[in-house]
């Protein structure tokens, strides 16, 4: 306790070394607490499922035809199902419904969408979650039984809490009901549907709204698969038993449109995180690039504090003191520097962490509440953070500090030292150290901005400005075929046409970076190709005017209009980029192509539209007539300059005109879908950015502190050497060189080290090479400039002192 007391009062006595230190220190250590607290809500929180890492998820894929996680069939999941001996247990979830088909909830006030998914009825006994209420599905509801279990959130805000919801009756697209348990809240990791979580989850899997049971039995892959491992067994044994399921499927199943897909596994922790996991690791070695050169410039700054007090030190070992004791005195007032800068980095964190979600456009899945909160394993880090650099901060200057010479130290008096040959080599180590890091940070932040720039920068092929959209699934019991859909169509458009203040409005089953079909095709003129080998691409519906409101160039031909009707000559339009690769040096117009099991004639082609992601060359898509095919799956696009809240009134009013017992799910601007696309490169940008701003200021303000240290201690061989002849260029010269050393070793060092990480961020940027000279040259010439700044300005003071007034000093 006296040390304690003892060290609070020597930092009291020197405010500016304390300010500087705890400042220095709690940038480092709040920004490592808020990536470890993202961190913790993404990676190590863990899903609220019995043992989640037994549970593997089954995805199909094709390597040969780009596709990737598209989900699995039906007959595959059956086939999986009853053949397999790996797993206690598969369950299926309709993630069609789940990730683009919300439910229509009605006669509970207005009507409202809501989210959730078609399940087998032992999905949430596979997963271990079990119900606070009531219970889960058994199997004989599972393909007959309008059930629904729904989460606490929908029993407590749309239900009231209600003690008797077991058996209550709810109505979703317009079927009613029953409800049989009472979920806890669903993590969005995995039952995510963002903007709105999942509320609400009913049976029948295998059944997709447009579709009939013989095209699902094609292998239309639409399911998302689970399975809990048997024990003892493992992964690796897991995976090694699928090639003979595959192959099993192929033999039923050989004419079917996934035959030749190839089925992967993935642990669910690992499955949620991996989309993240590469960011992430960037960030948070990043980030404790930023730690290191905080904990070097205060392991400096006490370096130089210590070699001050040497006289000090030598008084007390001299009068008995123990050289570990002494040095106890000087750990424990680095500890209590950390722990102050601990306590406010923790602070930093608090108030940054909430921002990171908005800096990403909200695209990451946490929790409503946890990214504004610190929790128990965040403060725990943030303590043992600062414990820990504290101790790598204190004990190397404490442990030079107490083995200096004691005669020398006590006869230098009030006469400044620069203190032993190892110390100042070690601050120049330190400083170049600080110099290395900074680099490797800069050039990683460099690379990252110019390839968001160039990402941002795409031609997205329409014009996101003005345009809102909302989507509305329609209840089969209402809509159960192409004509009834085509008239609601008709009737929906006639109303928004005829609403103030939309310049044009338009229908289409899905927006471009939301949600998109895929399809089979081939060319008609030609003998079309078995199943397996036919091409999947995207495939849209749209109604007449969807072009022109989303602003997509007509390039050749004609659009479609009111004569495209469902007895009409089937036809289909093309983007460009497709019609060089389906039709290289011919015109497609007029040709046909096989979809569908028909032919569609080409009648036009349109401009390349960026549907799947922003970073995604154009390639083969299509578009028909909603008149001649469509599904239930209903988006509706506005170009308005008015407010979202304003349009979203005037389109819900014009819709209720139509049929009153519909609603909109997920109104929102295409900016904000954009703008959420892009979200995982603007947060890597905006935060390596900042860390390399932060790395930077830590750096320069670090190579002056040491300079200016140096100068400090040489004024009287300063004054020596001017008072023999030594002019002003000579001392400048002097001191900018041996300020320069550690920088140009640390420049070189950091130059190696951002290219030795180049791999890391390699998959990450977009039309940027992780060697790209130029910015590696511009990363090098900002840090030399800075350092040559940092180092003139103390060296500039160097030249004007006075020899007489240094030499009495001395």
């Amino acid at each position: 306790m006296n040390d304690l007391r003892f060290a609070l009062r020597q930092l009291r006595k020197s405010p500016g070394f304390t300010l500087v230190a705890v400042l220095t220190l709690a940038l480092g250590i709040g920004l490592n607490t808020t990536i470890f607290s993202l961190i913790n809500d993404l990676f190590l929180r863990g899903l609220p499922f019995k043992e989640p890492s037994r549970v593997l998820h089954l995805d199909n894929g094709d390597k040969a035809r780009d596709l990737v996680d598209v989900g699995i069939s039906a007959p595959r999941y059956q086939l999986y199902r009853d053949g397999q001996t790996i797993f206690d247990g598969l369950a299926a979830e309709n993630s069609a419904a789940q990730n683009s088909s919300p439910f229509t909830l009605t006669g509970l006030g207005d009507p409202v969408q809501i989210f959730g998914g078609r399940l087998t009825s032992n999905y949430f006994d596979l997963l271990g979650v079990r119900p606070i209420l009531g219970r889960n599905f058994l199997p004989e509801e599972e393909e007959s039984a309008d059930v629904a279990l729904v989460t606490k959130n929908f029993w407590q805000k749309r239900l009231g809490g209600d003690p008797n919801v077991i058996g209550r009756s709810i109505t979703l697209d317009g079927v009613a009901h029953t409800i049989v348990g009472v979920l806890p809240n669903m993590p969005a990791a995995w039952f995510g549907a963002n903007p709105i979580a999942a509320e609400v989850w009913t049976t029948k899997p295998f059944q997709l709204p447009g579709f009939s049971h013989e095209q699902l039995m094609r292998g239309s892959f639409f399911l998302r698969v689970v399975g809990r491992l048997k024990p003892g067994v493992t992964v690796q044994q897991a995976r090694a038993a699928l090639p003979s399921l595959e192959e099993s499927y192929r033999a039923q199943y050989p004419n079917n449109i996934d035959s030749a897909f190839v089925t992967t596994l993935r642990t669910l922790p690992e499955d949620v995180t991996r989309n993240f996991r590469t960011g992430f690791a960037t960030l948070f070695a990043a980030v404790s690039f930023v730690l290191l050169i905080a904990c070097s410039n205060v392991a400096n700054l006490l370096l130089v504090r210590f070699s001050g007090r040497r006289r000090e030190i030598a008084l007390r070992i001299a009068i008995g003191a123990s050289r570990i004791s002494v040095a106890r005195l000087f750990v424990f007032e680095s500890l209590l520097v950390s722990a102050i800068a601990g306590a406010a980095g923790a602070f930093v964190a608090w108030h940054v962490v909430p921002l990171v979600p908005r800096m990403a456009s909200n695209f990451l899945p946490l929790e409503t509440g946890t990214a504004t909160s610190l929790s128990i394993p965040v403060l725990l880090f943030a303590i043992g953070l600062s414990i820990l650099t504290g101790l790598l901060m204190g004990i190397y200057p404490a442990l030079q500090g107490t083995h200096a010479d004691l005669v020398d130290a006590l006869k230098e008096g009030g006469r400044g030292t620069s203190g032993s040959v190892r110390q100042q080599r070690f601050r120049k180590i330190l400083v170049g150290a600080q110099v290395a890091l900074s680099v490797t940070l800069l050039a990683g932040a460099a690379l990252l901005i110019t390839s968001f720039i160039r990402l941002s920068q795409q031609n997205l092929g329409f014009r996101p400005q003005n345009l809102w959209t909302g989507s509305i699934t329609l209840p089969t019991s209402q809509y159960p075929d192409r004509p009834s859909r085509q008239r609601f169509v008709e009737q929906t458009l006639h109303e928004l046409r005829s609403v103030p203040g939309l310049e044009s409005a338009t229908i289409s089953g899905d927006i471009p970076l939301v949600g998109f079909s895929r399809y089979l095709y081939a060319r008609g003129d030609r003998d079309v190709p078995p199943v397996e080998k036919r091409e999947i691409v995207p495939g849209h519906e749209v109604t007449p005017g969807y072009f022109k409101t989303w602003g997509v160039p007509l390039l050749a031909g004609r659009d479609f209009n009111e004569h495209d009707t469902a007895d009409g000559q089937k036809v289909c339009l093309i983007s460009q980029a497709g019609a060089k690769q389906v039709f290289p040096g011919e015109n497609p117009i007029g040709k046909t192509l096989f979809l569908a099991n028909a032919e569609w004639e080409i009648i036009g082609i349109v401009g390349d539209v960026r549907s799947v992601q922003v970073a995604e060359a154009p390639s083969m898509e299509f578009y028909r007539p909603w008149a001649q095919y469509n599904f239930p799956y209903v988006n509706i696009t506005v170009r308005s300059n008015l407010k979202v809240d304003v349009v979203t009134k005037l389109v819900q009013s014009a819709l209720t005109k139509v049929n009153p017992g519909l609603a909109i799910a997920v109104p929102q601007t295409m900016d904000a879908v954009v703008a959420k696309a892009l979200g995982q490169a603007r947060l890597m940008m905006w935060l390596l950015g900042i860390f390399a701003g932060v790395a930077l200021l830590l750096a320069s303000t670090g190579i002056y502190g040491a300079v200016a240290y140096t100068v400090e201690q040489r004024t009287g061989e300063i004054g020596v050497r001017m008072a023999l002849g030594a002019q002003t260029m000579d001392v400048l010269r002097l001191i900018m060189a041996q300020g320069m050393k550690p920088v140009v070793v640390g420049l070189i060092a950091g130059l190696a080290a951002a290219l030795a990480l180049a791999r890391l961020l390699a998959s990450q940027l977009y039309q940027v090479s992780a060697y790209n000279p130029l910015l590696l040259s511009a990363t090098l010439l900002i840090l030399g400039a800075t350092a040559l700044l940092a180092c003139l300005l103390p060296a500039r003071r160097a030249t004007r002192v006075d020899p007489i007034q240094a030499l009495r000093t001395e």
